[in-house]
């Protein structure tokens, strides 16, 4: 896509989702309103009804307007491709995409919205066509040794840059291995990212221009999730890509759930019930369906599907279990200076704990089970340094040998 059509189409997608906001805050006011008018519990006057009516009739006209108004922007705007002049894509603009890709992804992807990020191997920031010639243009040093890198939710595939390493890049060159990098909406759902993750590996071997000799994968946060999803769905479908994946290198995942996300889950059964506050529960179930899969770690359909993903309920994933054949690797931050204290073992990386990083669970059937020399815990370490910590790339590649 061109800058311009891309300029224009993110500012179509950005209409559209003011417009949105727009009628959900109405929604919202609404909500409150009607509560405040008709307390719970009591019986409503006649003139209370009569205020809740016209209010209605209000809420009603801010709702058709705010359409009608987004719907005429929207179109204007998708014209406006052959005027606006090139603006380049920066590093920022592609992190606020992600960022909200993360929190309502999956909000996107249903109304088609165009800031919607489609997943795609990428070298440097650009897509990569996976056809033999695009291939070794992309890479004109190409080999069979592929180290991919799978970034965390909110982020992209830029990311793995930071204060000027980068650990895809350092490894692909003092291991000679080609680095790919994927980018994927991480608000859709686990399952949904791991399926077409798997799909899109197999098209990659499949037009690998040079015999494949092995696979590399070094998955951040999330990105642990989805690639332990896709080789589930790989080893079920029996693909070929499956047979070429050596290692696979875990950076502060949470196998067993975010803390963060399980404390939202109980915010949300708390405002609904509480009359006054009720209304205000829907903001907490603005968030995307790749959010609420982290509470415990979802990673196949089977763990979501049928299920109200904002109640309240306790893990109900199925047991899946690391690949038999692959080297799995896993590192787990700790922000404080102690790993050894009860608080910085449960506060982790302060996204993820320690034990939820190593696949540790208090239930046998549950557990990873983790090579303990195929584990490390690095501490002063945040969720975003194990991107960049020296001391952590030190340790991947002591694990490339």
């Amino acid at each position: 896509m061109s800058n311009k059509k891309k300029t224009s189409a993110d500012l179509q997608g950005l209409t559209r989702l003011i417009t949105d906001a727009t009628v959900g805050i109405t929604d919202l006011v609404e909500a409150m309103h009607q509560r405040i008018v008709h307390p719970p519990l009591l019986p409503s006057t006649p003139i209370q009804n009569l205020i809740s009516n016209i209010a209605s009739f209000t809420f009603k006209n801010i709702r058709w307007s705010t359409r009608l108004i987004g719907s005429g922007t929207d179109k204007a705007l998708g014209q406006l491709a052959t005027v606006l002049g090139e603006t380049k894509a920066t590093d920022e603009r592609e992190a606020i995409r992600s960022v909200l890709n993360g929190v309502i992804g999956d909000y996107l992807e249903k109304n088609d919205n165009p800031l919607k990020i489609k997943m795609q191997f990428r070298h440097q920031g650009k897509a990569i066509s996976l056809d033999r010639k695009s291939l070794e243009e992309t890479y004109p040093t190409i080999n069979g040794k592929i180290i991919l890198m799978v970034h965390g939710s909110c982020m992209n595939d830029l990311q793995w840059t930071r204060n000027e390493h980068n650990h895809g890049t350092a490894l692909a060159n003092e291991f000679d291995k080609t680095p790919i990098y994927l980018h994927y909406n991480s608000g859709q759902h686990i399952s949904t990212n791991g399926q077409e993750f798997n799909k899109l590996l197999e098209e990659l071997v499949q037009h690998w221009p040079v015999p494949v000799e092995e696979l590399i994968i070094l998955a951040h946060s999330m990105g642990g999730l989805i690639s332990r999803s896709a080789i589930h769905y790989g080893q079920q479908e029996q693909q070929l890509w499956i047979t070429y994946l050596k290692k696979i290198i875990f950076l502060g995942t949470p196998h067993h759930g975010a803390p963060l996300e399980q404390a939202g889950n109980f915010l949300d059964v708390v405002l609904e019930n509480i009359p006054y506050a009720k209304p205000f529960a829907r903001l907490g179930k603005i968030r995307s369906a790749g959010v609420t899969d982290l509470r415990y770690g979802n990673l196949v359909d089977e763990d979501w599907q049928d299920n109200d993903r904002f109640k309240m309920q306790r893990d109900q994933r199925n047991n899946i279990s690391l690949p038999e054949q692959v080297a799995c690797y896993s590192i787990a931050g700790v922000a404080g200076k102690s790993t050894d204290s009860i608080s910085s073992k449960l506060l982790g990386d302060k996204m993820v704990s320690v034990k939820s990083a190593l696949g540790q669970h208090k239930k046998p059937s549950k557990d990873l089970n983790f090579k303990k020399e195929n584990t490390w815990i690095a501490d002063e370490t945040s969720h975003s340094e194990l991107l960049s910590n020296l001391k952590i790339y030190a340790k991947v590649k002591s694990w490339m040998d």
